[in-house]
């Protein structure tokens, strides 16, 4: 084989090949979402069917719901699977998405030191526990990140008389995960959703000392990015995502779900 024929049965080959890693060029729809979703585990088998049937790949963004409905709002994502219902309806009121779907629900819990320093475990309502927590200077380590928990956290802490103040109340700026973390080394209280403190338990030596108030009721609930707003994004795939997520199989896979034997979300599509 001449040097012509060679040249051109390399090009031919590369050709092919650039052709058929085109026409299978993996399809990416662009998610943000909550820390818990992605602390307690969840998505990491709540994706995988979907990728499957969808032949697709979803980059999840985990960060607080703040921020999530911040990246639906720029366009930088396509779907935003997130719980803090009253900045959802916001979100889709301003026309930034539509199509909000419930998907599920679990709830918050007081969690903090064995020894509870306030007296958490003798009271009656979340924002007594508060209360207790402030009046003794207990340290409370905040997410402070306008994530869905910190918003559930602000409306509790108003209730007890407004947000505090002082060295024993610490702004994390951390996802769940982290501030878990902070208060199991400072020996103090946090706001917790139910899933990710199950996911840490292992990692924390915190406990339970607060549950049951229905203000501590968490729905998560799931959004596309209005293509009116921002005519790029993957609405048909971002629906699809919806669709899966409150089907059969979808509701499924979260009612499923544990760690160590306990439920992390309870399916809601309705």
């Amino acid at each position: 084989m001449n040097k012509r024929n060679s040249l051109f049965s390399f090009i031919l080959a590369f050709l092919t090949l650039l052709n058929f890693t085109s026409a299978h060029a993996e399809t990416r729809l662009r998610m943000s979402t909550t820390t818990s979703t992605e602390n307690s585990g969840l998505l990491k088998v709540l994706l995988p069917p979907f990728e499957k049937s969808c032949d697709c790949k979803v980059d999840v963004i985990a960060v607080g719901t703040g921020k999530a409905l911040k990246l639906g709002e720029t366009g930088d994502v396509d779907v935003v699977f997130v719980h803090a219902r009253e900045l959802e309806e916001k979100f889709v009121a301003d026309g930034f998405g539509v199509n909000r779907k419930d998907v599920m629900y679990n709830d918050f819990v007081i969690i903090g030191p064995s020894s509870d320093p306030a007296g958490v475990k003798e009271v009656r309502t979340a924002a007594e526990a508060f209360s207790t927590i402030s009046a003794k200077n207990a340290v409370f380590i905040s997410r402070g990140d306008e994530s869905g928990t910190h918003q559930k956290e602000k409306e509790i802490w108003e209730v007890a008389g407004g947000i505090p103040k002082g060295s024993w109340y610490v702004e994390a700026g951390q996802g769940m995960g982290e501030v878990i973390n902070m208060a199991t080394e400072r020996q103090g209280y946090t706001l917790a959703d139910r899933g990710t403190y199950i996911a840490y338990k292992k990692k924390s030596d915190l406990v339970l000392l607060y549950e049951g108030d229905k203000a501590l009721f968490n729905p998560y609930g799931v959004i596309a990015v209005n293509p009116k707003k921002h005519p790029h994004v993957k609405y048909d795939l971002a629906m699809k995502l919806i669709e899966f997520l409150i089907s059969k199989e979808g509701q499924g896979i979260i009612a499923n779900f544990n760690v160590n034997g306990e439920q992390l979300f309870f399916p809601d599509a309705r």
